[in-house]
């Protein structure tokens, strides 16, 4: 029996506090929330094993070593900004060194890990550029550079990628126009990139390598609402997640 691929999503999750006001008096109310609903369902299955990382839960759970990362075959990076990995607890409130967790992604990588960023409110440099990830060992492995300010392209209209299948085997099953997006994060490719789906000129999934690894930056959200309802209940949402993985395990020439 073939070894399942074993996936780590890290993000994609929050906590809301909402002030009510009616009239002279108000109150709060407190919420938390996850966006894995549409990927866990595909990820989590007879080829895949599927564990989420909410943010909050960084600081506590995320190896100290890259062994300890290497134990997942995939990583995915979404809606999580680089401050939750560089500002653990004991070293902004006990200012006791810890190692850096991006350079640990980047180490992983290296030794044939496979790592995916997907686009969000929080990750390439995100609204208000506080997902700051330009200049960090990330933009060093992934396919793309990043703006060093808001990188946000807001499409409330809808749009919708094209592209031939027949360009990569990572798009094998995906339909030539593909289901609606209501925005994504604008990249620059680097020269050894190997995009395959752009708009506009920007690239939206962009292809590369760091040394024994495969890296992927795909530029629109994995949930809602940047990755509209239509397009997470789409077939072809399975198809690419499972294609992208496949790539990033090394399963998928």
């Amino acid at each position: 029996m073939n070894k399942k691929i074993n996936v780590l999503l890290i993000g994609e999750s929050w906590f809301i506090q909402t002030i009510e006001t009616k009239g002279f008096d108000s109150f709060s109310v407190g919420g938390y929330g996850t966006g894995i609903e549409y990927i866990q369902r595909v990820l989590d299955g007879d080829t895949t094993t599927f564990t989420h990382m909410p943010s909050h839960l960084v600081d506590s759970q995320f190896p100290d070593t890259v062994e300890g990362l290497l134990k997942y075959d995939v990583i995915i990076i979404s809606d999580v900004g680089a401050n939750t990995f560089l500002l653990p607890a004991e070293t902004f409130f006990n200012l006791r060194a810890k190692p850096n967790r991006l350079e640990l992604l980047r180490d992983y990588v290296a030794e044939g890990g496979g790592l995916c960023m997907c686009g969000g409110y929080m990750s390439f440099m995100g609204i208000e550029g506080k997902a700051r990830y330009h200049g960090t060992v990330i933009e060093e492995i992934l396919p793309v550079t990043f703006a060093n300010c808001d990188d946000r392209v807001e499409c409330p209209q809808g749009i919708h990628f094209s592209q031939k299948p027949e360009r990569h085997p990572i798009l094998t099953g995906m339909p030539e126009i593909w289901p609606m997006v209501l925005g994504y994060n604008k990249a620059y490719e680097k020269p050894d990139a190997e995009v395959v789906v752009s708009y506009n000129g920007d690239p939206i999934l962009a292809l590369g390598t760091y040394k024994k690894g495969r890296t992927i930056a795909f530029a629109t959200d994995i949930a809602p609402h940047w990755c509209s309802k239509e397009f997470c209940e789409d077939p072809c949402y399975e198809v690419l997640w499972k294609n992208m993985v496949y790539y990033l395990a090394g399963k998928l020439e």
